[in-house]
């Protein structure tokens, strides 16, 4: 216990840091896997191209590649951001890859029917996703999108190797001060159970009000 009394400062801050990664990368995941989504779905060809070659470039990239791509190589073509923005770029934009595949499952569940009757009625394909297709294929992905959030929780634990403030990196410095190092990883456990075990509460939450009853 004194590995975490006596060092709760340190596990606070690698706690919040991981906090603020999930939550951030998370927003960004969420917005541009709704945006490659709906290019996938849209009846503009180029479009679609576009939402398949991300999904597909990023599906299949190791994201400690990604990492290393967004961190070590965007700063050489002149863009300079802190660390933390970077990893929550990197992290955001793999996790999209993902949501973008759960919203599309979920889009391919509502029935054609659907989509030709709002046509119909003369919605463009921008009304007709965001206000018929889109309502009913969220309750069909909450569970799927609640997993892949977190995932990303856990993924997050990579950017402690990019000098990124998170909670695995504190490791290095309790095991530099001679503290046990399977009570030092208990308590990052712990700390990362928290953290998937809050979202999993969000996401059942929003199951229970939104999901497709069974």
């Amino acid at each position: 216990m004194n590995v975490l009394t006596e060092n709760f400062a340190l596990y606070g801050k690698g706690f919040l840091g991981t906090v603020e990664l999930t939550v951030y990368a998370s927003l960004v995941a969420l917005v541009l896997g709704f945006l490659m989504a709906s290019f996938r779905v849209a009846p503009v060809g180029s479009f679609r191209v576009f939402g398949t070659v991300w999904v597909t470039v990023l599906r299949n990239t190791p994201l400690t590649l990604l990492f290393f791509a967004v961190l070590l190589g965007l700063p050489r073509f002149g863009l300079v951001l802190p660390f933390q923005l970077f990893a929550v770029l990197a992290l955001g934009c793999y996790t999209s890859a993902f949501i973008c595949e759960a919203l599309r499952s979920g889009i391919n569940t509502v029935p054609k029917g659907q989509g030709e009757a709002a046509r119909s009625l003369g919605m463009s394909f921008g009304q007709t996703l965001g206000t018929v297709v889109l309502p009913q294929a969220f309750r069909s992905v909450i569970p799927p999108i609640g997993s892949t959030l977190i995932a990303l929780a856990k993924n997050s634990a990579i950017a402690g190797a990019f000098s990124v403030t998170e909670l695995l990196g504190t490791y290095k410095t309790l095991n530099e001060l001679g503290y046990s190092i399977i009570w030092t990883f208990v308590w990052i456990a712990v700390g990362y159970l928290i953290i998937t075990l809050s979202i999993s509460a969000v996401f059942n939450v929003l199951e229970k009000r939104y999901g497709v009853a069974r």
